[in-house]
């Protein structure tokens, strides 16, 4: 138990070095210059650029972006990311991570709050048209995906000029 509470403080001061404490905003750069400024997203930086996604994810429309971490992408079956960032997968690759993306800005109390008034549950639809589930576990907020996979919302609230990012667990899975 105490490994798990010393890796969870080490994650948490490794993202908090990030945005020097949190509730930062960053309103002078947009999603992915804030990503690419993180080491913990490297994975998901390089996996934007090979999807031809940076002037989306850069432009001025709003959007809510669930950012899977580093580890996230390492839970993933080995082989998998690379095989994913392979110039014959960009398709794929653009499916999965559109799905991590919201049209709009919603921030953490948006969410719990959209939970609350929904009976225990908010789905929105991302970018790629399928919907992902959100809920509350105590106070962590889960987002289930159209695969039945969860994924823990590990950060919330890190502003850009054109939305808000929120760190996640795991990577999530579109149905198709």
């Amino acid at each position: 138990m105490k490994k798990l509470v010393v890796v969870l403080i080490c994650v948490s001061m490794s993202f908090l070095s990030f945005t020097e404490k949190e509730g930062t905003i960053f309103q002078d750069k947009n999603i992915v210059e804030i990503a690419a400024g993180n080491d913990n997203f490297s994975t998901l930086v390089a996996a934007v650029k090979a999807a031809g996604l940076v002037d989306v994810l850069s432009g001025n429309t709003q959007f809510t972006v669930f950012a899977p971490s580093n580890a996230a992408f390492d839970k993933l079956p080995k082989g998998t990311v690379a095989s994913l960032l392979k110039p014959e997968n960009k398709d794929a690759l653009t499916d999965i991570l559109m799905y991590h993306v919201v049209a709009g800005e919603y921030k953490a109390g948006d969410v719990v709050k959209a939970i609350k008034d929904n009976g225990g549950k908010f789905s929105v639809n991302t970018v790629k048209g399928e919907k992902i589930t959100l809920k509350m576990d105590g106070n962590n907020v889960i987002i289930k995906d159209a695969k039945g996979g969860k994924s823990v919302i590990i950060m919330t609230d890190i502003d850009a000029s054109n939305g808000v990012i929120h760190a996640i667990e795991s990577v999530l899975m579109p149905k198709s």
